[in-house]
């Protein structure tokens, strides 16, 4: 088994997410006491969303940079970013090490693609949502197309992504309008939805919508995972 480098603490509420499906994968895969080779560069995330807000994406990379290199120097043999909206310098981070990055969006992709799904409404960050780095690589890498919230709902998901789930806070009225944007948005054509976000599934998920639902936390773990048990 190969060693994964995490690189998490984007909240620690999805790096954990990330360190239980990871064993509980490989366990079910590999039978007995087996678990997940594992290295973790946690950050304090105080520190991440402070650059993040103040559009200081240079120092950012920076610190993203040095843990990737970190968690190289350490032995890990890949390394996966747990968030969607850090994704933002993958080419950085894998410029600056030898070993490989799995992107969470080729990860997203592998699902999508053979689904019936033509046009996922994402769910993330306003970083993720509004900028390029997610949206354009999924169509640049995979031809798809993605939905985005209006600006009113873009807002409420990236406050409540912030303000209560990175801080492990699960609100029913949050779950509420949730619910509406996706179906808004199923009612503008959607055909199922992508929790661009790491933690967007920890407020809602598959069972609470007809259409197919793209967890990217838990498409990116099993992905690294697979990777790790290649021979």
């Amino acid at each position: 088994m190969k060693t994964i480098g995490l690189i998490g603490g984007m909240s620690w509420e999805s790096t954990a997410v990330y360190y239980r499906i990871l064993n509980t994968e490989a366990r079910m895969r590999l039978g007995g006491l087996h678990s997940a080779q594992l290295l973790l560069w946690s950050f304090d995330f105080a520190e991440i969303e402070s650059l993040q807000a103040a559009d200081d994406w240079e120092n950012a990379t920076a610190r993203m940079v040095r843990a990737a290199q970190n968690l190289e120097a350490g032995g890990a043999e890949c390394l996966i970013i747990c968030t969607n909206t850090m994704h933002k310098m993958a080419a950085e981070v894998q410029s600056a090490v030898e070993i490989p990055l799995i992107h969470i969006a080729d990860s997203t992709a592998k699902a999508i693609l053979p689904s019936p799904c033509e046009n996922p409404v994402l769910l993330a960050t306003a970083y993720t949502m509004e900028q390029d780095f997610y949206k354009g690589y999924l169509q640049q890498h995979h031809h798809i197309e993605v939905q985005v919230p209006g600006s009113d709902d873009r807002a409420i998901i990236h406050k409540v992504i912030y303000e209560e789930l990175c801080q492990g806070i699960i609100q029913p009225d949050s779950k509420r309008q949730y619910l509406e944007i996706v179906q808004n948005a199923i009612s503008n054509g959607a055909d199922g939805v992508i929790f661009g976000c790491t933690e967007v599934g920890l407020l809602i998920s598959q069972e609470d919508f007809s259409v197919p639902v793209f967890d990217t936390t838990s498409l990116h773990a099993r992905d690294a995972l697979d990777f790790a048990l290649q021979d």
